[in-house]
Protein backbone atom coordinates (compact mmCIF):
# COMPACT_ATOMS: atom_id res chain seq x y z
CA UNK A 1 0.00 0.00 0.00
CA UNK A 2 1.56 3.50 -0.62
CA UNK A 3 2.17 5.93 1.68
CA UNK A 4 -0.05 9.33 1.31
CA UNK A 5 0.82 10.92 4.68
CA UNK A 6 2.74 14.69 4.72
CA UNK A 7 3.59 17.20 6.71
CA UNK A 8 -0.05 18.48 6.72
CA UNK A 9 -1.31 15.41 7.98
CA UNK A 10 1.85 15.42 10.80
CA UNK A 11 0.92 19.13 11.71
CA UNK A 12 -2.81 18.31 11.67
CA UNK A 13 -2.42 15.66 14.27
CA UNK A 14 0.46 17.23 16.35
CA UNK A 15 -2.21 20.85 16.68
CA UNK A 16 -4.92 18.92 17.80
CA UNK A 17 -3.05 16.68 19.81
CA UNK A 18 -1.75 19.72 21.76
CA UNK A 19 -5.10 21.59 21.53
CA UNK A 20 -7.63 18.85 22.64
CA UNK A 21 -9.49 20.43 19.98
CA UNK A 22 -10.39 20.40 16.38
CA UNK A 23 -11.80 23.75 16.53
CA UNK A 24 -8.86 25.62 18.35
CA UNK A 25 -6.21 23.33 15.84
CA UNK A 26 -7.93 24.93 12.82
CA UNK A 27 -7.79 28.42 13.74
CA UNK A 28 -4.27 27.69 14.87
CA UNK A 29 -3.92 26.67 11.39
CA UNK A 30 -5.40 28.90 9.67
CA UNK A 31 -7.93 25.83 8.19
CA UNK A 32 -11.62 24.97 8.28
CA UNK A 33 -12.58 22.87 10.92
CA UNK A 34 -14.16 20.22 7.97
CA UNK A 35 -11.04 20.64 5.93
CA UNK A 36 -9.12 19.76 9.60
CA UNK A 37 -11.51 16.80 10.08
CA UNK A 38 -10.98 15.32 6.42
CA UNK A 39 -7.05 15.38 6.92
CA UNK A 40 -7.22 13.70 10.40
CA UNK A 41 -9.83 10.71 8.90
CA UNK A 42 -7.23 10.81 5.86
CA UNK A 43 -3.88 9.81 7.99
CA UNK A 44 -6.55 7.44 10.28
CA UNK A 45 -7.47 5.48 6.89
CA UNK A 46 -3.64 5.81 6.10
CA UNK A 47 -2.15 3.75 9.39
CA UNK A 48 -5.84 2.19 9.85
CA UNK A 49 -5.71 2.89 13.41
CA UNK A 50 -8.17 5.44 15.14
CA UNK A 51 -5.48 8.30 16.79
CA UNK A 52 -8.14 10.22 18.67
CA UNK A 53 -11.05 9.92 20.97
CA UNK A 54 -13.80 12.17 19.61
CA UNK A 55 -15.93 13.35 22.69
CA UNK A 56 -18.40 16.27 23.06
CA UNK A 57 -16.42 18.23 25.55
CA UNK A 58 -12.68 16.89 24.68
CA UNK A 59 -10.45 15.52 21.92
CA UNK A 60 -7.84 12.72 23.47
CA UNK A 61 -5.40 11.21 22.26
CA UNK A 62 -5.83 6.77 22.15
CA UNK A 63 -3.07 4.52 23.28
CA UNK A 64 -1.92 4.12 19.61
CA UNK A 65 -1.95 8.36 19.21
CA UNK A 66 -0.18 8.84 22.29
CA UNK A 67 2.77 6.45 21.40
CA UNK A 68 2.59 8.43 18.14
CA UNK A 69 2.85 11.87 19.00
CA UNK A 70 6.75 12.19 19.99
CA UNK A 71 7.43 10.56 16.57
CA UNK A 72 5.50 12.72 14.94
CA UNK A 73 7.29 15.56 16.82
CA UNK A 74 10.26 15.16 16.00
CA UNK A 75 9.56 14.51 12.21
CA UNK A 76 8.08 18.03 12.10
CA UNK A 77 10.78 19.23 14.25
CA UNK A 78 13.96 17.72 12.07
CA UNK A 79 11.41 18.89 8.61
CA UNK A 80 11.54 22.70 9.73
CA UNK A 81 14.93 22.36 11.30
CA UNK A 82 16.09 21.37 7.54
CA UNK A 83 13.97 23.73 6.21
CA UNK A 84 15.66 26.99 8.40
CA UNK A 85 18.64 25.57 7.72
CA UNK A 86 18.24 25.64 3.82
CA UNK A 87 16.57 29.02 3.89
CA UNK A 88 20.17 30.19 6.10
CA UNK A 89 21.93 28.86 2.96
CA UNK A 90 20.15 29.95 0.20
CA UNK A 91 20.08 34.11 2.17
CA UNK A 92 24.10 32.86 2.71
CA UNK A 93 23.71 33.15 6.53
CA UNK A 94 25.41 29.60 6.24
CA UNK A 95 27.18 27.36 4.07
CA UNK A 96 31.24 26.62 3.33
CA UNK A 97 33.03 27.33 -0.36
CA UNK A 98 35.75 25.70 -0.91
CA UNK A 99 38.26 27.16 -3.49
CA UNK A 100 41.11 25.44 -5.48
CA UNK A 101 43.38 27.63 -6.58
CA UNK A 102 47.57 28.24 -7.41
CA UNK A 103 49.97 29.51 -5.18
CA UNK A 104 50.49 32.91 -6.62
CA UNK A 105 46.44 33.42 -6.87
CA UNK A 106 46.08 32.16 -3.05
CA UNK A 107 48.81 34.06 -2.26
CA UNK A 108 48.60 37.62 -4.21
CA UNK A 109 45.09 37.77 -4.90
CA UNK A 110 42.73 36.29 -2.30
CA UNK A 111 43.47 37.17 0.65
CA UNK A 112 42.10 40.86 0.46
CA UNK A 113 38.74 39.07 -1.46
CA UNK A 114 38.36 36.75 1.61
CA UNK A 115 38.61 39.89 3.66
CA UNK A 116 35.54 41.47 1.63
CA UNK A 117 33.49 38.14 1.76
CA UNK A 118 34.16 37.34 5.18
CA UNK A 119 33.24 41.09 6.56
CA UNK A 120 30.17 40.39 4.74
CA UNK A 121 29.35 36.66 5.08
CA UNK A 122 30.68 35.80 9.08
CA UNK A 123 29.24 32.67 8.89
CA UNK A 124 30.06 31.09 6.00
CA UNK A 125 32.76 28.69 6.60
CA UNK A 126 35.71 29.39 3.67
CA UNK A 127 38.46 26.95 2.46
CA UNK A 128 41.24 27.59 0.47
CA UNK A 129 43.38 24.60 -1.04
CA UNK A 130 47.24 25.47 -2.46
CA UNK A 131 47.37 23.13 -5.43
CA UNK A 132 49.27 23.28 -8.85
CA UNK A 133 47.66 23.32 -12.16
CA UNK A 134 46.40 19.52 -12.48
CA UNK A 135 45.55 19.25 -8.86
CA UNK A 136 43.04 22.07 -9.35
CA UNK A 137 41.59 20.55 -12.28
CA UNK A 138 40.91 17.22 -10.12
CA UNK A 139 39.21 19.13 -6.96
CA UNK A 140 37.21 20.52 -9.56
CA UNK A 141 36.15 16.89 -10.86
CA UNK A 142 35.88 15.40 -7.87
CA UNK A 143 33.90 18.28 -6.36
CA UNK A 144 35.94 18.35 -3.59
CA UNK A 145 36.11 22.15 -4.10
CA UNK A 146 33.15 24.56 -5.58
CA UNK A 147 35.53 25.84 -8.37
CA UNK A 148 39.51 26.30 -8.88
CA UNK A 149 41.59 29.25 -10.55
CA UNK A 150 44.23 28.38 -12.08
CA UNK A 151 46.17 27.23 -15.71
CA UNK A 152 44.03 25.22 -18.11
CA UNK A 153 46.18 22.14 -17.71
CA UNK A 154 44.58 19.40 -19.50
CA UNK A 155 41.44 21.43 -21.30
CA UNK A 156 39.52 18.50 -19.97
CA UNK A 157 36.07 18.09 -21.89
CA UNK A 158 33.99 17.88 -18.28
CA UNK A 159 35.66 21.60 -17.01
CA UNK A 160 34.73 24.75 -18.12
CA UNK A 161 37.34 27.33 -18.26
CA UNK A 162 36.36 30.91 -17.79
CA UNK A 163 39.62 33.14 -18.70
CA UNK A 164 40.36 35.51 -15.96
CA UNK A 165 43.55 37.72 -16.04
CA UNK A 166 46.78 37.20 -18.57
CA UNK A 167 50.39 36.47 -16.80
CA UNK A 168 53.23 38.03 -18.96
CA UNK A 169 56.11 35.79 -18.23
CA UNK A 170 59.67 37.12 -16.91
CA UNK A 171 62.94 36.67 -15.60
CA UNK A 172 63.66 36.61 -12.40
CA UNK A 173 67.19 37.19 -11.37
CA UNK A 174 68.93 38.36 -8.27
CA UNK A 175 68.83 42.01 -7.77
CA UNK A 176 72.44 42.64 -8.30
CA UNK A 177 72.85 40.86 -11.67
CA UNK A 178 74.11 42.60 -14.21
CA UNK A 179 71.13 42.02 -16.45
CA UNK A 180 68.97 43.49 -13.65
CA UNK A 181 70.26 47.20 -14.51
CA UNK A 182 67.78 46.27 -17.74
CA UNK A 183 64.32 47.22 -18.08
CA UNK A 184 63.76 44.08 -20.41
CA UNK A 185 65.65 41.22 -21.78
CA UNK A 186 65.29 39.31 -24.62
CA UNK A 187 66.06 35.38 -24.91
CA UNK A 188 69.06 35.61 -26.54
CA UNK A 189 70.14 37.65 -23.08
CA UNK A 190 69.15 34.62 -20.65
CA UNK A 191 69.11 31.58 -22.72
CA UNK A 192 72.88 30.72 -22.04
CA UNK A 193 72.44 31.44 -18.20
CA UNK A 194 71.85 28.29 -16.09
CA UNK A 195 68.08 28.00 -15.72
CA UNK A 196 66.51 26.90 -12.78
CA UNK A 197 62.80 25.56 -13.11
CA UNK A 198 59.57 23.92 -11.34
CA UNK A 199 58.78 20.17 -11.76
CA UNK A 200 57.48 18.95 -15.29
CA UNK A 201 53.95 18.48 -13.20
CA UNK A 202 53.38 22.06 -12.53
CA UNK A 203 51.53 24.17 -15.10
CA UNK A 204 54.12 26.77 -15.63
CA UNK A 205 56.85 24.51 -16.58
CA UNK A 206 54.31 22.88 -19.40
CA UNK A 207 53.34 26.54 -20.46
CA UNK A 208 57.32 27.14 -20.91
CA UNK A 209 57.76 23.79 -23.09
CA UNK A 210 54.71 24.52 -25.45
CA UNK A 211 56.18 28.25 -25.84
CA UNK A 212 59.60 27.54 -26.41
CA UNK A 213 61.18 24.89 -28.52
CA UNK A 214 63.03 22.31 -26.70
CA UNK A 215 66.48 23.01 -27.90
CA UNK A 216 66.21 26.30 -26.30
CA UNK A 217 65.08 25.29 -22.87
CA UNK A 218 68.07 24.62 -20.94
CA UNK A 219 67.34 21.23 -19.56
CA UNK A 220 67.48 22.05 -15.71
CA UNK A 221 70.36 21.02 -13.52
CA UNK A 222 68.16 22.24 -10.45
CA UNK A 223 64.24 21.92 -10.74
CA UNK A 224 62.01 21.78 -7.30
CA UNK A 225 57.94 21.69 -7.02
CA UNK A 226 57.14 24.70 -5.26
CA UNK A 227 57.81 28.47 -6.00
CA UNK A 228 59.24 29.65 -3.10
CA UNK A 229 62.51 27.09 -2.80
CA UNK A 230 63.27 28.73 -6.71
CA UNK A 231 63.35 31.87 -5.48
CA UNK A 232 65.83 30.52 -2.24
CA UNK A 233 68.30 28.92 -5.43
CA UNK A 234 68.13 32.53 -7.18
CA UNK A 235 68.98 34.61 -4.19
CA UNK A 236 71.79 32.35 -3.79
CA UNK A 237 72.46 32.86 -7.28
CA UNK A 238 72.64 29.35 -8.99
CA UNK A 239 70.93 30.69 -11.67
CA UNK A 240 67.59 32.16 -13.23
CA UNK A 241 63.95 31.12 -13.15
CA UNK A 242 61.25 32.36 -15.72
CA UNK A 243 57.81 33.03 -14.28
CA UNK A 244 54.76 34.82 -14.39
CA UNK A 245 54.59 38.13 -12.80
CA UNK A 246 51.93 36.91 -10.76
CA UNK A 247 53.97 34.31 -9.25
CA UNK A 248 57.11 36.37 -9.02
CA UNK A 249 55.19 39.35 -6.84
CA UNK A 250 54.85 36.83 -4.14
CA UNK A 251 56.48 37.48 -0.87
CA UNK A 252 59.39 34.74 -1.27
CA UNK A 253 60.88 36.75 -4.38
CA UNK A 254 60.91 39.99 -2.42
CA UNK A 255 64.40 41.42 -3.34
CA UNK A 256 64.74 39.63 -6.25
CA UNK A 257 64.92 41.63 -10.02
CA UNK A 258 61.24 40.09 -12.52
CA UNK A 259 62.48 41.89 -15.44
CA UNK A 260 59.91 40.61 -18.55
CA UNK A 261 61.02 38.93 -21.29
CA UNK A 262 60.83 39.20 -25.16
CA UNK A 263 59.08 37.89 -27.40
CA UNK A 264 56.00 38.94 -25.02
CA UNK A 265 54.72 35.45 -23.65
CA UNK A 266 51.64 35.29 -21.35
CA UNK A 267 50.18 32.32 -19.60
CA UNK A 268 46.42 32.22 -19.18
CA UNK A 269 44.44 32.09 -15.46
CA UNK A 270 40.87 30.98 -15.21
CA UNK A 271 38.28 29.74 -13.55
CA UNK A 272 37.62 26.59 -13.77
CA UNK A 273 34.33 24.99 -13.09
CA UNK A 274 32.88 21.46 -13.64
CA UNK A 275 30.06 21.81 -16.83
CA UNK A 276 26.84 20.92 -15.49
CA UNK A 277 26.94 21.85 -12.20
CA UNK A 278 25.52 24.71 -10.39
CA UNK A 279 27.44 27.02 -7.50
CA UNK A 280 25.99 26.74 -4.47
CA UNK A 281 24.29 31.02 -3.26
CA UNK A 282 27.72 31.35 -0.78
CA UNK A 283 30.23 30.44 -3.81
CA UNK A 284 28.52 32.72 -6.28
CA UNK A 285 28.49 35.09 -4.01
CA UNK A 286 32.04 34.42 -3.61
CA UNK A 287 32.56 34.71 -7.29
CA UNK A 288 30.78 37.86 -7.93
CA UNK A 289 33.20 39.01 -4.82
CA UNK A 290 36.18 38.01 -6.56
CA UNK A 291 35.17 39.16 -9.91
CA UNK A 292 34.38 42.76 -8.48
CA UNK A 293 37.67 42.76 -6.73
CA UNK A 294 39.56 42.05 -10.46
CA UNK A 295 37.19 45.12 -11.67
CA UNK A 296 37.97 47.54 -9.30
CA UNK A 297 41.67 47.47 -8.33
CA UNK A 298 44.61 47.94 -10.22
CA UNK A 299 46.70 44.82 -11.02
CA UNK A 300 50.47 44.86 -12.27
CA UNK A 301 52.09 46.18 -14.68
CA UNK A 302 51.98 42.94 -16.38
CA UNK A 303 48.90 41.95 -14.96
CA UNK A 304 45.87 42.31 -17.14
CA UNK A 305 42.10 41.31 -16.62
CA UNK A 306 40.97 39.27 -19.60
CA UNK A 307 37.77 41.90 -20.05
Amino acid sequence: MSNNISIRHLRAFSAIAQSGSFTRAAESLHLTQSTLTATIQQLEQQVGLTLFDRTTRRVMLTREGDQFLPVAEKLLSDFDTALTDLQAISTRQRGQVAIAASPSVISCLMPEVVQQYNRAHPNIKLQLRDENAGAIEQCVLENSVDFGIGGNHSDHPELSYQPLLKDRYGAVLPSQHPLAQSTQLSWPDISALPQLQLTADSGIRSELQQWYPSEQLTAPMIEVSSPAALAELVRMEMGICLLPALAASTRGFEGLAFRPIEPIFYRSIYLISRRGRALSPAAESMLQTLMEYLQQQPLSTFVDLIR
